[in-house]
């Protein structure tokens, strides 16, 4: 094991996407010829960036805000616009997304479904996360927008509302074009939003697995576990491994961006250091120590990119299984949520659903995150992780109807699920 490993004790899990507000700050806007030749004039892929997920705070910055292919973490933008779509109503997780042609005939990472067939969106969601299906993020953008063209445009348009003044998205996956440019800021720009703007839907990111027809899929994200609980990774040969990645400690989010690793072991390594570091610089700030990430750790040469450790500490056979573990930490942060039966729960009988999720870990974390975020409507009743075939079902009964009504709106108000359920 790495010599290092004792570090891995600062990270906690967590599971409730936090939902923060504001924006980070952004350069002004460049044209996106100018990023084209000063990507070609770049010595280097590498870049990355550590951002307090709350407050925005950028904790470190290298080349953040310099132009980078970011693979298939454009899916991430794919999977926003499909949420929206989820939360306004206008599309649904039963809804089929049938394969054109087009969407059939993408370069691997794929599902290898035939033009013609079609999959379900929750399907579709499982795949671009996991596998990172080019085939299932085209399909999908075909529904949305008509042509992968037409929602590249609406891609595009979302990102810079959303602040990220320096990307251009020229399709749906992430597969090579010259026109696909982005920066690790505005990535972690793209990834606070979709954990702020879509919290009942982030839980996707965490899945390390799905089923599909007849065969196991296994996410491309290896430092998904405790402790790490999204985003999504890309590679292409232009761009070199990138990942964006997230983390809880303390009730407090990172989020880290590294783009351009010459391996996705490096990548990897380099990400969970940076994650590692970041946390670690917050507890010291906590204690009053002014202190930046830049002066805790190694930085990454401008030519060798991310960090490589020397050959005599691990082999990269070994660092295959390498993620950031919790050891000794108490029960309640292991990832386990415990829902008690409060002694004043009424004796009304209605009840609301508040999500429903393929494990029932991820029910109870939603519980816990509804109890905490709108604890004033839900006083008084019980939460539980109901069994519903292969899925768990995130309930709060004990409500009368109007408590239930409230509950609801509320929850919808903030674009969190909420079906109320009438005891009759």
């Amino acid at each position: 094991m790495i010599a290092t490993r004792a570090r891995r004790l600062f990270l906690a899990l967590g599971l409730a996407a936090t939902t923060a507000l504001g924006s980070i700050a952004t350069p002004a806007a460049a044209q996106i010829p100018y990023f084209q030749n000063l990507l070609a004039a770049s010595q280097t892929k590498y870049a990355a960036v550590v951002v307090d997920a709350k407050t925005g705070e950028i904790l470190y910055a290298k080349h953040a805000d310099s132009p980078r292919y970011p693979a298939s973490i454009t899916k991430v933008m794919t999977l926003y616009l499909t949420f929206e779509a989820l939360a306004s109503g206008k599309l649904h997780l039963e809804d089929r997304v049938t394969f054109s042609p087009h969407a059939a005939a993408q370069a691997p990472s794929k599902l290898g479904v035939r033009p013609g067939d079609s999959i379900s969106v929750d399907e579709a969601i499982e795949a671009m996360t996991t596998l990172s299906a080019n085939d299932a993020a085209v399909a999908m953008g075909e529904k949305l927008g008509g042509t992968e063209s037409r929602f590249s445009a609406l891609m595009t348009l979302r990102a810079q509302e959303l602040g990220m003044q320096n990307t251009h998205f020229a399709n749906a996956n992430g597969l090579p074009d010259s026109r696909n440019l982005s920066t690790a800021r505005d990535i972690a720009i793209m990834s606070r939003a979709v954990m702020r703007d879509f919290p009942q839907y982030y839980h996707y990111f965490s899945l390390e697995e799905f089923p599909f027809r007849g065969r196991e899929i296994t996410s491309h994200n290896h430092l998904l576990g405790p402790g790490v609980d999204g985003l999504k990774t890309g590679f292409t040969n232009a761009s070199g491994f990138n990942i964006a990645v997230s983390g809880v400690r303390d009730d407090r989010r990172l989020i880290v961006v590294v783009m351009g690793g010459p391996t996705r072991v490096a990548r990897d390594q380099n990400a969970e250091d940076l994650l590692l570091t970041g946390f670690d610089v917050m507890r010291r700030r906590a204690n009053g120590e002014k202190i930046v990430v830049a002066q805790n750790m190694f930085e990454p040469t401008e030519l060798n990119g991310p960090v490589v450790r020397p050959p005599v500490e691990q082999g990269d056979g070994d660092q295959d299984s390498l993620k950031i573990q919790l050891t000794g930490a108490p029960a309640a942060r292991a990832g386990k949520v415990t829902v008690e039966t409060r002694a004043h729960i009424t004796k009304a009988k209605w009840a609301v659903q508040v999500g429903e999720f393929h494990s029932k870990s991820e029910a109870h974390a939603q519980i816990a995150l509804v109890e905490k975020k709108f604890a004033d409507h839900f006083d008084g009743a019980r939460g539980a992780a109901d069994k519903a075939g292969r899925r768990y079902k995130a309930v709060f009964t004990g409500l009368t109807e109007t408590d239930a009504k409230d509950a609801c709106h509320a929850l919808k108000a903030r674009r969190l699920a909420c079906v109320v359920i009438d005891p009759a």
